[in-house]
């Protein structure tokens, strides 16, 4: 009688933390990211975003179904996104799910709403077949509408989500200079940049002249690949802007490349001494690189690609704010940054060459059938990007991010469209960071990365199987023997107590 009493106590008490349990995760939702580097946790500017919103903000997520599972995972991974932006605005983001291959009415809604769809290849039944797939959101808020065209697979989906609606609830946007009359290019070259940065900020031209003055309105500039000489009457500009706390992007050349003779040559803009007094110096030598680029080289029977390691493509980073997520920077052509001045400024390099890097003097002549050899690279870690802050000019702190190629983020005139995204988002941080506004700067490059077991042993790989078959059969059998071996103890100690 006593053990059944028992048994009912436990199955009540059990029902009852279940029902408890179930009224709780209606009202207090949470998940545990055990991700090293917490790809599925909210940002803290994602956080600021959702609870600063005033709007209702709808997303609307045109996404087909039955995909196969590499695409098909991100409808769940952006619902359960969707779910906790939802908790995290307390309401005020709502979303709905749409599938457009339903109905020619839900495509023809689909694509009128700026999501198109895209051709992926579908396996059934051994065959290979061609699928129209919708992989896009619409964000909104009020009239105004911003659209996402495409989910990459592992791309930044929290980046895209966040600065769709910061975009919308943004009512001032700061604004940033990108300063022209030296060669510079117009906004029209740099039109992936400019549509990074447009999204948070008003992106105006300003030419620089002898009588500027640069407006208090622009908390950072940027000067990006100079051609032309700045004078120094205009230098002195750029000194009163820096000594009012202004911040300065600056991407510069200091050699070139002439294919048509095969020779590169040292390059000069006006900014050498300017920066020499702070004690920075940009080294008018080539870097090369045994992690490098290619060239297409013409020939009568044809064309091939050749590795030229004077296009250096950088992977080592520092792990600071601006180049966190990096990947790979394609650089088209680069010096060394080399800092000597006082504790009055702090130098922060930020990218670099590879371990097998090196540095050639200026004139030279490029060698396309050169077969280069390890003993080139005798080099490693040359400094190709660094922040520079403190008094830079006058008395007031200010900021400055220096890199030592200036057509990183420009391109060529055949491939000026095509920029590596990390050369963007180079570009973007350091912007970012420098006018320190959006605090989006850690999403721009938080993507769910591929991260593939080191290879094993064949012995290594058989000890894994069995132990992770055979681990929980032993410990069941374990906590039974502990159980017979307990209830044993109980029933002497019983017998003991009668026989008193």
């Amino acid at each position: 009688m006593r053990k059944t009493t028992k048994i009912s106590t436990t199955i009540i008490l059990v029902a009852v933390i279940v029902i408890i349990v179930s009224i709780l995760s209606e009202n207090y939702k949470f998940r545990l990211d055990l991700t090293k580097t917490k790809e599925y946790t909210l940002s803290k500017a994602t956080k600021d975003i959702l609870i600063s919103l005033d709007k209702p903000v709808t997303v609307i997520v045109y996404f087909s179904k039955n995909l196969p599972s590499r695409i098909g995972d991100i409808s769940g991974e952006l619902r359960d996104l969707l779910i906790e932006y939802g908790d995290r605005s307390k309401g005020m983001v709502v979303y709905r799910f749409i599938n457009p291959n339903e109905s020619d009415e839900m495509e023809k809604e689909a694509i009128q709403n700026g999501i198109h769809p895209i051709m992926i290849n579908v396996r059934e039944k051994d065959q290979v077949k061609k699928q129209k797939a919708f992989l896009g959101a619409m964000v909104s808020m009020g009239k105004e509408k911003e659209i996402i065209p495409f989910f990459q697979p592992g791309s930044a989906m929290e980046y895209s989500l966040s600065t769709a609606i910061k975009k919308l609830a943004v009512t001032a946007k700061p604004s940033i200079a990108l300063i022209q009359g030296h060669g510079e290019p117009f906004i029209s070259d740099i039109m992936q940049v400019y549509n990074e940065l447009s999204v948070l900020y008003n992106v105006e031209p300003l030419t620089l002249s002898d009588t500027t003055n640069i407006p208090d309105r622009f908390k950072t500039i940027a000067i990006i690949r100079p051609k032309d000489t700045i004078p120094p009457t205009q230098l002195l500009i750029l000194d009163k802007y820096l000594a009012r706390g202004g911040n300065l992007f600056l991407a510069v050349n200091r050699v070139a490349e002439n294919f048509t003779n095969g020779s590169g040559t040292a390059v000069s803009v006006g900014m050498e001494g300017w920066l020499r007094k702070r004690g920075i110096s940009i080294n008018d030598n080539f870097i090369i690189d045994a992690s490098c680029g290619s060239v297409e080289i013409q020939q009568l029977q044809g064309n091939y690609s050749i590795k030229f390691p004077y296009l250096p493509i950088i992977h080592k980073f520092a792990d600071n704010p601006i180049t966190k997520g990096l990947e790979s920077v394609s650089l088209q052509f680069a010096s060394p940054i080399i800092f000597s001045g006082d504790s009055l400024i702090k130098f922060t390099p930020i990218a670099f060459s590879s371990d097998k890097s090196g540095s050639l003097k200026t004139p030279l002549q490029f060698d396309m059938q050169k077969e280069w050899q390890l003993s080139d690279f005798s080099m490693s870690s040359l400094v190709v990007a660094g922040i520079f802050e403190g008094n830079l000019s006058g008395n007031n702190n200010s900021r400055m991010v220096l890199v030592s190629n200036g057509d990183f983020a420009v391109g060529t005139s055949q491939r000026r469209n095509q920029l590596p995204q990390d050369n963007i988002n180079l570009l973007v941080n350091s912007i970012d960071w420098l006018s320190d506004d959006t605090g989006l700067i850690e999403l721009r490059t938080k993507e769910i990365t591929s991260r593939p077991l080191k290879h094993l042993e064949n012995s290594t790989i058989a000890f894994l199987k069995w132990f992770n078959f055979l681990t929980p059969i032993i410990l069941i059998i374990i906590y039974g023997l502990l159980r017979i071996q307990l209830n044993h103890r109980k029933r002497i100690k019983r017998m003991e107590v009668d026989n008193e």
